[in-house]
């Protein structure tokens, strides 16, 4: 098991190195059967992983594999902690991946840099392992570090266009505001002594914090979470980064990088169990995350602008589960979404695909007669992340809001008004680019075709994950599921609850009734107009003018501060610097006047010299 957990992470970075040693001109077919079979053969190892684990009487086995830093009392080696969390995050990231890969040799086909796009996307599967396989606070920093750096290279992919290389700036930033926050976690977990590997906090976190201390633990790791993860007040970078190719947009804005800081709040499960006001603080963020980019999302007019907005949304479903201990639902979620949200995303590329690049919604339409495998797996993606039964969205978002009422009626309520804005912004969407009338021929020279056997393939294996991918965690039957395989590594179990069989039965109930009321109400409002103003106002189209007040109150300052900064160093640094070269230069030509180059200067000025000094010693010998 250990060997084959060692070839889950090593896989991907193989692939890398061997793409950068490829020539230039190596074929798209090689560099891309060399990227999606790294990937595969990690999913493959990692499916060895999670079979050994499972046989295995201890669920928590760590491999070292050499020492790293050892300073005083700090030691993190680099060493993988294979448990039930670590191995469910494996499965999906490499499973979900190899997908994406194999969609990405036909999206991307023709495109310059195809092996350099490749190559990052292997790194990113590594230093993402890295983070999700870490066995300390310091390894997964440079896994977070890792994939946040890769997150720039291909958000920026298209570095030629202004847009996007501001994306990519932009993402970048705003993620090292969140790293800030982890790294204040980890310095205040070193100073009270709890080190800083995950076994070690686990079992000395209740000794040596205080709840003081660990309230600003969790605040902290909030902040890193948010950065990551996409949550107010650091969640509008995410939209822009949709500048990246959609693959991208896919595996690392949808179904991996951007859950790392759900997975880091679920793994450090321990510490929040001792701040109850840390953990309210973290369910009421993912509240009104959850509502606000769900309210934001339902006046977009682009079609990828609508699926990120509906990711931020769901990635707060997943922290209002963490903050009110639903640790199982939260994984839960982040697995189905992961599964539906990369088969909208992928769709999504298909439809772009086919229409040369169009990605507004008013400029598509009746497109289900001409994509005859992109329309029906869309479509279980639709039903799937509006939360109708049997699809695995359904149970996954019931078992949080189940979670939220249980903990708090408030936060319950706000959940289920997101739930109907989703299914409203979902069914919009749907119904803007497969129903109605054609009017991409308005704009369309060409007629939309079909994607590749290489990008529907992938398509329809998302689809049934997206399909059956419930009966991981069924509610009301807690043996042998996700939960309960997790439940050893967060120690929180769903069945703890605290909600009747009858109370779980009319929660189900509602929710369906919200997915139908908000599925119904999109499609008599959409399917025979392109335009609602009404509907879409301008202060939801500029993200509740979130970026507007950051520029207003950050940008614009900060930007006044360093032109007057510049000012200080044109009139006073400058001046300074070229006075004193001046006076260097003035007194060197001063002295160049002394050196004429007539020896009978030279030795006229010896003499002089030595009869200074002549008379100098004879006046002090007398």
């Amino acid at each position: 098991m250990t060997h084959a957990a060692l070839v889950t992470l090593l896989a991907p970075l193989v692939g890398f190195l061997v793409l950068v040693t490829l020539r230039r001109d190596a074929s798209e077919r090689l560099v891309g059967s060399v990227a999606t079979g790294a990937i595969t053969l990690s999913f493959l190892a990692a499916l060895v992983t999670w079979v050994g684990l499972l046989h295995r009487s201890s669920r928590e086995v760590t491999v070292t594999l050499f020492g790293w830093l050892s300073t005083g009392s700090l030691h993190a080696p680099v060493a993988l902690l294979v448990d039930p969390l670590s191995v469910t995050m494996m499965l999906f990231v490499t499973g979900v991946s190899a997908l994406i890969h194999l969609y990405s040799t036909g999206y991307m086909q023709g495109e310059r840099d195809f092996r350099k796009f490749f190559a990052y996307l292997n790194l990113f599967v590594f230093s993402m392992l890295v983070l999700v396989m870490a066995d300390n606070l310091v390894m997964t920093f440079v896994g977070w570090e890792g994939v946040g750096v890769c997150s720039y290279w291909l958000v920026a992919y298209y570095f030629d266009r202004d847009s996007a290389a501001s994306a990519g700036k932009k993402a970048f930033i705003y993620n090292r505001v969140g790293d800030l926050g982890l790294l204040i976690a980890m310095f205040i977990l070193f100073s009270h002594h709890t080190g800083l590997g995950y076994l070690q906090i686990a079992t000395s976190a209740s000794t040596h914090l205080s709840g003081t201390a660990a309230t600003w633990v969790v605040l902290a790791l909030l902040l890193g979470a948010s950065g990551k993860s996409a949550q107010i007040p650091l969640f509008n970078w995410l939209p822009d980064a949709m500048e990246g190719p959609t693959p991208v947009s896919a595996l690392i804005h949808a179904a991996t990088m951007v859950t790392a800081g759900v997975y880091l709040l679920v793994r450090m499960a321990p510490v929040l169990a001792l701040s109850g006001s840390g953990r309210t603080t973290i369910a009421v963020v993912g509240a009104l995350t959850a509502f606000v980019a769900a309210t934001i999302a339902t006046s977009q007019k682009d079609i990828k602008k609508v699926l990120a907005f509906s990711t931020i949304s769901q990635i707060g479903y997943m922290v209002l589960a963490v903050g009110v201990g639903a640790y199982g639902a939260a994984i839960f979620l982040m697995v189905a979404h992961a599964f539906f949200k990369a088969l909208l995303f992928l769709g999504s590329g298909s439809v772009i695909h086919s229409l040369h690049g169009e990605q507004d919604l008013r400029k598509m339409g009746a497109l289900a007669a001409v994509l005859p495998w992109t329309y029906p797996t869309f479509l279980v993606g639709w039903l799937a992340i509006s939360g109708l039964p049997p699809f695995a969205g359904f149970f996954a978002k019931g078992a949080v809001l189940t979670g939220a009422y249980a903990h708090n009626k408030t936060l319950w309520a706000l959940g289920v008004v997101t739930a109907v804005l989703t299914a409203y912004y979902m069914t919009r969407l749907f119904v803007l680019t497969f129903r109605g009338r054609a009017r991409y021929r308005d704009t369309l020279d060409a007629e939309p075709h079909e994607s590749p056997a290489v990008m529907v393939a992938p398509l329809v294996v998302l689809a049934v994950a997206a399909t059956f991918a419930g009966a991981l965690d069924l509610p009301w039957s807690h043996q042998h599921t996700l939960d309960t395989f997790i439940t050893s590594t967060v120690g929180v179990s769903a069945s703890t609850i605290g909600v009747s069989g009858t109370g779980q039965w009319t929660l189900a109930l509602i929710d369906v009734v919200v997915a139908l009321l908000g599925l119904l109400a999109a499609f008599s409002l959409w399917r025979s107009s392109t335009a609602r103003p009404a509907l879409e106002p301008r202060f939801l189209e500029r993200v509740w003018y979130w970026d507007d007040l950051y520029d207003r109150g950050l940008g614009r300052p900060l930007t006044r501060v360093a032109e007057e900064t510049t000012r200080v160093d044109d009139v006073v640094v400058d001046r300074v610097v070229e006075g004193v070269a001046g006076r260097v230069s003035a007194s060197a030509a001063g002295l160049k006047k002394v050196q004429t180059g007539l020896v009978r200067h030279y030795a006229l000025g010896m003499t002089l010299g030595v009869s200074l000094i002549v008379v100098y010693l004879v006046a002090r010998v007398g």
